[in-house]
């Protein structure tokens, strides 16, 4: 069982759900990510979404495309990311961590290092890859690699999102599947939560694994409500517009503070 099935595992015995927050990678200082990861653990954070910085990421809105070219500028690849998942890990064995992000920097790396972005994953400490331009029905052979190597494949489903392709999903996701709460991008539109409410059944009805929902969720109370009907509540922008103009030395204050709502308001569903 990976890392990840064994969170959400815990977390249903425990009748909680997982908080998942999401930061790119190198953002807002290129040294920092490591410090980060372990303050949204230390706030009640289960899994750790790091975005992989790309120059042209097309599901993702404004804010975190404005953070993408900050760490992009700074220096920040694919290679630095897994370089701060390894420091994370020489003191976290426990927290999943997941790199979101597009498959021209995993294509790349693959050139550069003779195919060995998987196993380096491995060994740097991830546990899940979350690739949005990989559609499921090319992607068996990559699972397969993945699961060889203790990795989940994680896959985004949709409003949009038909029988078909949901069923497609099914043969492949592992670890969690990640509904987009609204048409669009990162960070746009109202979290429509009577919606997410009545395409769950529709999703888990082909999908046997956690469903954790993103896109529009900016606050306790939209976590809360989305909390009593999701495996997972993902927050994304909101975080990366918290921390964006803050000096250094408060980074991490302030994702921990928001995050400790967050989770508060999870661990205690109102009816």
């Amino acid at each position: 069982m990976s890392r990840i099935s064994q969170t959400f595992a815990k977390l249903q015995s425990e009748g909680q759900k997982a908080l998942i927050p999401f930061v790119t990678a190198g953002f807002p200082y290129p040294d920092i990510t490591p410090e980060l990861m372990h303050g949204m653990v230390q706030a009640g954070a289960d899994v750790i979404e790091l975005g992989v910085p790309f120059s042209d990421p097309s599901a993702d809105g404004p804010v975190i495309q404005a953070a993408g070219d900050r760490a992009l500028a700074a220096g920040v690849g694919l290679r630095q990311v897994l370089d701060m998942v390894r420091a994370f890990r020489q003191s976290n064995q426990h927290t999943p961590v997941v790199l979101m992000g597009y498959a021209n920097p995993i294509e790349r790396y693959n050139q550069l290092h003779a195919d060995r972005f998987v196993p380096d994953a491995a060994a740097a400490g991830v546990d899940g890859v979350l690739v949005v331009d990989y559609p499921p029905e090319e992607c068996t052979e990559f699972a397969a690699l993945l699961k060889q190597h203790g990795l989940d494949l994680i896959f985004l489903l949709a409003p949009t999102s038909t029988d078909t392709r949901m069923a497609q999903v099914a043969k492949v996701a592992s670890g969690y599947v990640y509904y987009v709460s609204l048409k669009g991008v990162t960070g746009s539109g109202a979290l429509d939560t009577a919606a997410v409410e009545a395409m769950l059944p529709r999703i888990r009805q082909h999908v046997h694994i956690p469903v954790g929902v993103g896109f529009g969720i900016r606050d306790a109370q939209t976590a809360q409500a989305i909390g009593r009907v999701a495996d997972a509540v993902v927050i994304g922008s909101k975080i990366i517009q918290l921390i964006s103009d803050v000096p250094r030395d408060q980074v991490v204050a302030v994702a921990r503070d928001f995050l400790q709502d967050i989770r508060l308001a999870l661990s205690n569903p109102r009816t």
